[in-house]
Protein backbone atom coordinates (compact mmCIF):
# COMPACT_ATOMS: atom_id res chain seq x y z
CA UNK A 1 0.00 0.00 0.00
CA UNK A 2 1.00 3.51 -1.05
CA UNK A 3 0.84 6.10 1.20
CA UNK A 4 1.07 10.19 1.28
CA UNK A 5 1.26 12.15 4.23
CA UNK A 6 1.00 15.63 3.97
CA UNK A 7 2.38 17.64 7.63
CA UNK A 8 0.96 21.02 7.94
CA UNK A 9 1.25 22.01 11.89
CA UNK A 10 -0.95 24.83 12.79
CA UNK A 11 1.93 27.15 14.19
CA UNK A 12 3.89 28.65 11.59
CA UNK A 13 4.91 31.84 13.25
CA UNK A 14 6.83 33.56 9.99
CA UNK A 15 3.88 33.35 7.95
CA UNK A 16 0.92 32.81 9.95
CA UNK A 17 -1.55 30.15 8.96
CA UNK A 18 0.21 29.27 6.18
CA UNK A 19 -0.57 25.55 5.08
CA UNK A 20 -3.92 27.13 4.70
CA UNK A 21 -3.64 30.92 3.47
CA UNK A 22 -4.66 31.52 -0.06
CA UNK A 23 -2.22 30.97 -2.46
CA UNK A 24 -2.95 32.03 -6.53
CA UNK A 25 -7.00 31.40 -5.58
CA UNK A 26 -6.55 28.19 -3.46
CA UNK A 27 -5.75 27.50 0.16
CA UNK A 28 -1.84 26.76 -0.23
CA UNK A 29 -1.87 23.27 1.31
CA UNK A 30 -5.17 22.87 -2.13
CA UNK A 31 -1.71 22.27 -4.13
CA UNK A 32 0.20 19.79 -2.48
CA UNK A 33 -3.40 17.46 -2.01
CA UNK A 34 -4.36 17.98 -5.52
CA UNK A 35 -1.09 16.66 -6.74
CA UNK A 36 -1.37 13.41 -4.44
CA UNK A 37 -4.69 12.81 -6.09
CA UNK A 38 -3.89 13.11 -9.40
CA UNK A 39 -1.19 11.34 -9.80
CA UNK A 40 -2.64 8.19 -8.67
CA UNK A 41 0.00 7.33 -6.87
CA UNK A 42 -1.70 6.52 -3.34
CA UNK A 43 -3.93 4.11 -1.70
CA UNK A 44 -4.36 6.86 1.37
CA UNK A 45 -3.76 10.63 1.38
CA UNK A 46 -4.11 11.97 4.40
CA UNK A 47 -2.89 15.35 6.49
CA UNK A 48 -0.94 15.58 9.95
CA UNK A 49 -1.91 18.21 11.45
CA UNK A 50 -3.28 19.57 15.16
CA UNK A 51 -5.19 22.40 13.91
CA UNK A 52 -8.40 21.82 13.13
CA UNK A 53 -9.56 24.56 10.72
CA UNK A 54 -6.34 22.83 8.52
CA UNK A 55 -8.12 19.68 9.01
CA UNK A 56 -11.47 20.88 8.01
CA UNK A 57 -9.54 22.59 4.82
CA UNK A 58 -7.57 19.50 4.04
CA UNK A 59 -11.19 17.54 4.06
CA UNK A 60 -12.55 19.81 1.87
CA UNK A 61 -9.79 19.52 -0.91
CA UNK A 62 -10.02 15.50 -0.85
CA UNK A 63 -7.91 14.58 1.64
CA UNK A 64 -8.04 12.34 4.58
CA UNK A 65 -7.72 13.58 8.33
CA UNK A 66 -7.70 10.34 10.52
CA UNK A 67 -6.42 11.64 13.51
CA UNK A 68 -5.47 14.30 14.65
CA UNK A 69 -1.36 15.32 15.71
CA UNK A 70 -0.89 15.34 19.18
CA UNK A 71 0.85 18.16 20.86
CA UNK A 72 4.13 16.73 21.10
CA UNK A 73 4.86 16.44 17.65
CA UNK A 74 3.65 19.88 16.40
CA UNK A 75 6.12 22.47 18.27
CA UNK A 76 9.10 24.73 16.44
CA UNK A 77 11.50 22.03 17.12
CA UNK A 78 10.00 18.73 15.53
CA UNK A 79 11.07 17.29 12.63
CA UNK A 80 9.98 15.40 9.54
CA UNK A 81 10.55 11.80 10.59
CA UNK A 82 8.86 11.84 13.79
CA UNK A 83 5.85 13.43 12.22
CA UNK A 84 5.80 10.43 9.39
CA UNK A 85 6.44 7.50 11.92
CA UNK A 86 3.64 8.44 14.17
CA UNK A 87 0.98 8.92 10.80
CA UNK A 88 2.58 4.91 9.55
CA UNK A 89 1.89 4.01 12.92
CA UNK A 90 -1.33 5.03 14.05
CA UNK A 91 -2.50 4.11 10.16
CA UNK A 92 -1.09 0.78 11.09
CA UNK A 93 -3.28 0.12 14.23
CA UNK A 94 -6.31 1.03 12.18
CA UNK A 95 -5.20 -1.77 9.72
CA UNK A 96 -3.92 0.47 6.91
CA UNK A 97 -0.15 -1.09 6.39
CA UNK A 98 1.57 1.11 4.16
CA UNK A 99 4.72 -0.19 2.47
CA UNK A 100 5.81 2.87 0.46
CA UNK A 101 5.37 6.33 2.03
CA UNK A 102 5.88 9.79 0.41
CA UNK A 103 6.16 12.45 2.89
CA UNK A 104 4.54 15.94 0.91
CA UNK A 105 5.00 19.20 2.18
CA UNK A 106 1.72 21.09 2.77
CA UNK A 107 3.92 24.67 1.12
CA UNK A 108 4.83 22.90 -2.59
CA UNK A 109 2.46 24.71 -4.74
CA UNK A 110 4.77 23.94 -8.09
CA UNK A 111 4.78 20.30 -7.16
CA UNK A 112 3.49 18.05 -9.66
CA UNK A 113 1.34 14.53 -10.20
CA UNK A 114 3.70 13.64 -12.76
CA UNK A 115 7.08 14.58 -10.26
CA UNK A 116 5.35 12.01 -7.64
CA UNK A 117 5.18 9.71 -10.47
CA UNK A 118 9.10 10.14 -10.71
CA UNK A 119 9.65 9.93 -7.67
CA UNK A 120 7.71 6.91 -7.09
CA UNK A 121 9.55 5.37 -9.90
CA UNK A 122 12.91 6.17 -9.08
CA UNK A 123 12.21 4.73 -5.75
CA UNK A 124 11.29 1.13 -7.12
CA UNK A 125 14.04 1.40 -9.66
CA UNK A 126 16.75 1.86 -7.65
CA UNK A 127 16.13 -0.11 -4.44
CA UNK A 128 16.53 2.95 -2.44
CA UNK A 129 15.49 4.09 0.54
CA UNK A 130 14.31 7.36 -0.10
CA UNK A 131 13.97 9.06 -3.61
CA UNK A 132 13.16 12.95 -2.83
CA UNK A 133 12.86 15.82 -4.75
CA UNK A 134 16.34 17.92 -5.61
CA UNK A 135 17.49 20.98 -7.94
CA UNK A 136 20.91 22.51 -8.73
CA UNK A 137 22.05 25.90 -7.57
CA UNK A 138 22.46 28.60 -9.78
CA UNK A 139 25.77 29.67 -9.03
CA UNK A 140 28.95 27.10 -7.88
CA UNK A 141 29.02 26.57 -4.17
CA UNK A 142 32.95 26.07 -4.22
CA UNK A 143 33.27 30.17 -4.99
CA UNK A 144 30.90 31.28 -2.18
CA UNK A 145 32.09 34.07 -0.18
CA UNK A 146 31.26 34.77 3.34
CA UNK A 147 31.12 38.32 4.98
CA UNK A 148 33.55 38.66 8.18
CA UNK A 149 33.60 40.78 11.34
CA UNK A 150 35.38 43.33 9.94
CA UNK A 151 33.19 43.88 6.77
CA UNK A 152 35.35 42.40 4.42
CA UNK A 153 34.88 38.63 2.62
CA UNK A 154 36.68 35.59 2.34
CA UNK A 155 35.80 32.74 0.41
CA UNK A 156 34.87 29.22 1.49
CA UNK A 157 37.38 27.44 -0.42
CA UNK A 158 39.78 29.92 -1.62
CA UNK A 159 41.98 27.36 -3.81
CA UNK A 160 38.88 27.75 -6.51
CA UNK A 161 39.15 31.62 -7.15
CA UNK A 162 40.97 30.65 -10.38
CA UNK A 163 38.98 28.16 -11.55
CA UNK A 164 36.69 28.51 -13.87
CA UNK A 165 32.79 27.95 -13.36
CA UNK A 166 32.03 25.55 -15.75
CA UNK A 167 35.24 23.30 -14.50
CA UNK A 168 33.46 22.81 -11.11
CA UNK A 169 31.42 20.37 -9.82
CA UNK A 170 27.61 21.16 -10.38
CA UNK A 171 25.48 20.72 -6.87
CA UNK A 172 22.19 20.55 -5.72
CA UNK A 173 19.71 21.08 -2.62
CA UNK A 174 16.94 19.84 -1.36
CA UNK A 175 13.85 21.08 -3.31
CA UNK A 176 11.15 20.86 0.02
CA UNK A 177 8.59 19.31 -1.82
CA UNK A 178 8.54 15.45 -1.20
CA UNK A 179 10.44 12.27 0.36
CA UNK A 180 9.43 9.00 -0.85
CA UNK A 181 10.47 6.45 1.56
CA UNK A 182 10.18 2.60 2.17
CA UNK A 183 7.81 2.63 5.55
CA UNK A 184 10.87 0.86 7.35
CA UNK A 185 12.80 3.05 6.50
CA UNK A 186 10.93 5.93 8.08
CA UNK A 187 9.98 3.53 11.09
CA UNK A 188 13.82 2.97 11.29
CA UNK A 189 14.20 6.42 11.57
CA UNK A 190 17.36 6.69 8.69
CA UNK A 191 18.73 9.62 7.50
CA UNK A 192 17.15 11.31 3.77
CA UNK A 193 20.46 12.83 2.86
CA UNK A 194 22.34 9.64 2.41
CA UNK A 195 24.24 7.03 -0.31
CA UNK A 196 21.02 4.94 0.33
CA UNK A 197 18.94 7.40 -1.22
CA UNK A 198 17.78 8.87 -4.86
CA UNK A 199 17.62 11.68 -6.42
CA UNK A 200 14.72 13.60 -8.47
CA UNK A 201 15.90 16.37 -10.21
CA UNK A 202 13.72 19.39 -11.05
CA UNK A 203 14.31 22.54 -13.10
CA UNK A 204 14.73 25.55 -10.77
CA UNK A 205 12.03 27.84 -12.27
CA UNK A 206 9.34 25.43 -10.21
CA UNK A 207 11.17 25.27 -6.94
CA UNK A 208 10.99 27.94 -4.25
CA UNK A 209 10.97 27.81 -0.44
CA UNK A 210 8.42 29.33 1.13
CA UNK A 211 9.63 30.41 4.70
CA UNK A 212 8.80 34.19 4.93
CA UNK A 213 6.80 36.91 3.72
CA UNK A 214 9.02 37.77 0.69
CA UNK A 215 9.51 33.91 -0.48
CA UNK A 216 5.09 34.12 -0.66
CA UNK A 217 5.70 37.14 -2.98
CA UNK A 218 8.41 35.55 -4.98
CA UNK A 219 6.28 32.15 -5.59
CA UNK A 220 3.21 34.18 -6.66
CA UNK A 221 4.77 35.55 -9.16
CA UNK A 222 6.47 32.48 -10.38
CA UNK A 223 3.30 30.37 -10.35
CA UNK A 224 1.59 33.79 -11.97
CA UNK A 225 4.40 34.05 -14.95
CA UNK A 226 4.30 29.60 -15.08
CA UNK A 227 0.80 30.05 -15.93
CA UNK A 228 1.02 33.19 -18.30
CA UNK A 229 3.63 30.99 -20.26
CA UNK A 230 1.83 27.62 -19.84
CA UNK A 231 -1.50 29.55 -22.00
CA UNK A 232 0.92 30.45 -24.47
CA UNK A 233 1.49 26.92 -25.58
Amino acid sequence: MKLAVIPARGGSKRIPRKNIKMFCGKPMIAWSIEAALESGCFDKVIVSTDDEEIAGVARDCGASVPFMRPAELADDYTGTIPVIQQAIERLRADGFEAQQVCCLYATAPFVSPEDLQRGLATLERTGSQYAFSVTSYAFPIQRAIRLTENGGVEMFHAEHFNTRSQDLEESYHDAGQFYWGLASAWLAGHVIFSPASSAVVLPRHRVQDIDTPEDWVRAEWMYKAFQAESAKA
